[in-house]
């Protein structure tokens, strides 16, 4: 045999005693929260006062500030890469090539599919720099005037 228990219209006997003792003792009962928080029951009970417009500095969301103009600066980094980096920002703006270490010395390696690079310089910059694919640094002529001679040929300033 089955037993079919439905659900009855309406709130169970022993919710609505418990509703009638809360409505019967809310003064105490806030008077005991507002004890215990010290006042902050009732005060986050009161209805907020909703922020004025006047003297506020109200921001409507728009294009963010144009960035400035980049300042590239050629630099050969510690561990023999050759980049152009932003003054500004710091970011990098594109690798040239890297100083590699042969069995002649230490040598420029131009960034170019040739070497291969998998993302090779531009046409315009290889031409530019094509000549110095492969030029030996040493003590007569070092990573410092590399930078200088890539950074006089495509008119940008070089760090060391």
């Amino acid at each position: 045999m089955v037993e079919i228990f439905s659900k009855r219209d309406g709130p169970r006997r022993e919710d609505a005693q418990i509703k009638r003792l809360i409505e019967q003792n809310r003064g105490l009962i806030t008077k005991l929260a507002d004890q215990l928080s010290n006042g902050r029951y009732s005060q986050s009970q009161k209805p907020r006062e909703l922020p004025q417009a006047e003297g506020l500095i109200i921001h409507i969301g728009g294009q963010p500030a144009a960035p400035a103009a980049a300042q590239p600066r050629v630099r050969v980094t510690p561990n023999g890469r050759v980049i152009a980096v932003d003054e500004s920002s710091g970011r990098q703006l594109q690798h040239f090539g890297d100083i590699r270490k042969t069995s002649a010395g230490k040598t420029f390696a131009l960034a170019i599919a040739r070497n291969r690079y998998i993302a090779p310089l531009d046409e315009a910059t290889a031409e530019a720099l094509a000549d110095m694919d492969g030029v030996t640094i040493g003590i007569s002529y070092g990573s410092d005037e590399l930078a200088t001679d890539i950074g006089r040929r495509l008119d940008m300033d070089s760090e060391s």
